[in-house]
């Protein structure tokens, strides 16, 4: 049994861990965000907020503490200059832990480890806007293409126009024209109805009949 044994082993020597946990805190400070096993990143963070409040304290000593762990002279320069202020009113909690489910592969439990009131909070809180942003642009394009629709009608309408060609005083004289022929061809056409030889008059054939008798 693990009696008055601290901390989590990884599967690695003592010198491993410890390699691994400084090489991790120098990307902690450096990216402001880390994805890891959840078991790494529980061991990683009292460890980083510890780095943290050694920034916090600001003094010589403190630097030479924060150096010795951290691998990396520029991201020593970075917590007391830019990460520590940032803390300086916040008693503790300097990390969030954020799981992330199991990795494909080896289904190890993954999780994200980042620093509080970093880059990635100003992307939460930007996200409202981004969203604003995307609604804009679909009012944007649903208006274009409203727009469109309306100018593709008005093209219609006005090619239905043009199509349609004013009158000339040639086809205005050939309406008249054939307008006047009509009442001709129809009294005519009553001249030929009043030569029908069936309308004659009877007596007409009755006076050659009173020739012969005579």
């Amino acid at each position: 049994m693990r009696h008055r044994h601290a901390g989590r082993a990884l599967g690695r020597t003592s010198s491993h861990r410890k390699a691994l946990i400084r090489n991790q805190i120098t990307d902690l400070l450096r990216h402001e965000r880390l994805v890891t096993t959840e078991a790494k990143a529980k061991e990683l963070r009292p460890a980083a907020e510890r780095i943290i409040t050694l920034g916090k304290r600001g003094d010589l000593h403190a630097r030479r503490q924060a150096a010795a762990v951290l691998t990396d002279r520029k991201i020593v320069t970075r917590l007391f200059d830019e990460l520590a202020p940032r803390y300086q009113n916040r008693p503790g909690g300097y990390t969030r832990i954020t799981k992330l489910g199991p990795r494909r592969g080896d289904g190890a439990h993954m999780a994200q480890i980042e620093l509080v009131e970093s880059g990635g909070d100003a992307g939460i809180m930007a996200a409202p806007a981004v969203a604003d942003s995307v609604d804009d642009l679909t009012d944007d394009i649903t208006e274009d293409s409203v727009d469109e629709s309306n100018d593709d009608t008005t093209d219609e309408l006005v090619s239905d126009g043009t199509d349609d060609e004013p009158a000339t005083d040639e086809d205005t004289d050939e309406d008249t024209e054939d307008a006047t022929d009509e009442p001709a061809d129809n009294r005519s056409a009553d001249n030929d109805a009043g030569d029908d030889p069936s309308d004659d008059d009877p007596s007409d054939d009755d006076q050659p009949n009173e020739t012969e008798d005579a």
